[in-house]
């Protein structure tokens, strides 16, 4: 069912007028910082192919790139999440019809420092371990160790997500919050590199930033169930439980320098871009 004045376009609808409200040659693209590098990364093999033009690719969270795309200050908004039904209602207000394409899928990592001996966790022992109601690692299998909680900030999609989808297991009356002690960090490499320095500490990001620093979490549906990590293949498959599809939003249906540029990141050289940056294709 489609969101009032929310138009949903499928990947290859890409027709229509847009209020694009850039420089004439340049694209302003703002919002997710989980999708921060597959942005630049799609930006700079547009400019290299397009001499003249200029596409700036900047973060800030989904609910900024919300904002700036209703203030009119950006082109395109990044979203780890769908848009919010009061954002839409802003939109709507100030003249802006917010268009939603899906142009990737993503895996939720959650991770521990390697030296963290707990490998697996059923999404319940998440929800408990990110509300405070388990606090120690000895209560999953670990050290006798308080558990540090580490958080994206309350403007971030994928702080959003997680809440909604973990700690509330996608009940839409849901009222489980994050603990009081998580800290709230700015960005999804700010909680990699905590975990990466912190034996105790547990946080979640989009599956690209993982690295050696960190060990992704495998996590099932409940504890009869087969424990997934978060891989491409898992994501694909429809394996890994916390996965979820990634956003642009533009004003209108694109046209111009805008459309020119979504068809590029949504057909095979940007799709094949998706891929190279760990997340996963919507068009094979």
């Amino acid at each position: 069912m489609f969101k009032k004045g929310l138009i949903i376009l499928m990947a290859l609808m890409l027709t229509g007028p847009a209020l694009a409200k850039s420089g004439k040659n340049s694209i302003q693209v703002k919002g997710s910082d989980t999708m921060v590098n597959l942005g630049q990364a799609w930006a700079e093999k547009y400019m290299e192919e397009n001499p003249g033009e200029f596409v700036a690719v900047t973060g800030g969270g989904s609910g900024t790139g919300f904002s700036s795309l209703i203030s009119g200050t950006c082109d395109i908004a990044m979203a780890s999440r769908s848009i919010k039904g009061k954002e839409i209602s802003l939109a709507n207000q100030k003249g802006i019809n917010p268009t939603e394409i899906k142009v990737a899928l993503d895996g939720l990592a959650v991770v521990v420092n390697p030296a963290n001996p707990v490998s697996k966790l059923t999404l319940d022992q998440l929800a408990g371990i990110f509300t405070g109601t388990i606090s120690n690692w000895k209560d999953v299998g670990g050290k006798d160790e308080k558990i540090v909680i580490l958080s994206r900030e309350i403007n971030s999609g994928t702080h959003v997500y997680f809440k909604e989808h973990v700690l509330r297991k996608g009940n839409a009356d849901g009222k489980e919050e994050f603990a009081q002690s998580a800290l709230l960090l700015s960005s999804s490499q700010a909680i990699a590199d905590e975990v990466a320095g912190n034996a105790s500490a547990i946080g979640y990001y989009g599956m690209g930033y993982i690295s050696a620093k960190q060990k992704a979490i495998a996590v099932a549906k409940d504890a009869s169930s087969e424990y997934i990590t978060p891989t491409i293949e898992n994501v694909v498959d429809g394996k890994y439980p916390i996965s979820r599809p990634l956003f642009i939003y533009v004003n209108g249906a694109p046209q111009g320098l805008v459309k020119k540029f979504i068809d590029f990141a949504l057909y095979k050289e940007g799709q094949d871009i998706v891929l190279k940056t760990d997340f996963v294709p919507i068009i094979k």
